[in-house]
């Protein structure tokens, strides 16, 4: 069996920024055991499955390493430009079933605006040794259904983290963003989700749908500017929709190939 494969960096509009995802488009689905296997050996932080159910309407999943989660933003990013120019789709937006619920994607420009559910963050104790893995003082935390988002005082204790993902794996069962306001932009962020086996994700849309109520009602204003910055630094531009969280973001393409099974 032979399957078609490509790598996409999602965030970004420069090679080797933004977050890599593979994308591999499908006819049918492949047994779970089998996307999760391809999903490891490829060993990016998520690879996206799709399937077409109707014309400009497909259902996705997304592996990473170790497990399958409900939502990923970059590859859903990277599989709507692999949708546009290698499936040739013209019919935008696009809508996509998931374990989230319904999805969509638009096409402005050459840029992607994606659709998702929003996931608001509320006031939460930390666990015991969070703040000791994380390694900086927390001022404030929350969190969203399974994310936790803690806020630091400044972008350079953002940037200065370096987490004990060993200890931090044991204690959050999916995933931690550190974030603070930002020096150039809105507010910035990174994410570590080490018990999914990703230490960190460079640029994490599903983050965003948790980021972008807290700080949309923190600043005051439904529309903000974005950055993640962990070593290969994301850009996205999101918007507040009460239910709903709009990411605009870029997309590149780095490989083209055949996985033989």
């Amino acid at each position: 069996m032979e399957l078609t494969i490509y790598q996409v960096a999602a965030f970004t509009s420069q090679p080797f920024g933004g977050n890599p995802a593979a994308v591999i488009p499908l006819d049918d689905w492949l047994d779970d055991s089998l996307m999760q296997k391809i999903s490891a050996e490829n060993n990016l932080s998520e690879t996206a499955f799709f399937v077409p159910v109707a014309e400009s309407e497909w259902h996705i999943r997304w592996f990473t390493p170790a497990v399958e989660v409900p939502l990923c933003g970059h590859a859903t990013l990277a599989t709507a430009a692999v949708i546009d120019a290698k499936l040739g789709n013209k019919n935008w937006p696009i809508k996509l079933q998931s374990a989230s619920g319904p999805l969509f994607v638009d096409k402005v420009g050459d840029a992607f605006v994606l659709d998702l559910p929003v996931n608001k963050p509320q006031p939460v104790e930390l666990p015991d040794g969070l703040e000791a893995a994380l390694g900086a003082e927390i001022v404030e935390s929350y969190i969203g259904r399974d994310i936790y988002l803690l806020v630091l005082k400044d972008e350079a204790a953002v940037a200065a983290l370096r987490p004990d993902f060993a200890a931090m794996g044991s204690m959050i069962e999916h995933g931690v963003i550190a974030t603070a306001e930002g020096n150039q932009v809105d507010f910035v962020s990174r994410f570590f989700a080490p018990g999914i086996g990703i230490d960190e994700d460079p640029v994490t849309g599903a983050a965003h749908c948790v980021l972008t109520p807290y700080w949309s009602k923190r600043l005051g204003k439904t529309t903000l500017e974005a950055r993640q910055i962990s070593s290969r630094v994301g850009e996205l531009l999101c918007e507040d929709l009460g239910a709903r969280v709009k990411l605009r973001g870029n997309a590149v393409f780095f490989l083209s190939g055949q996985i033989e099974i």
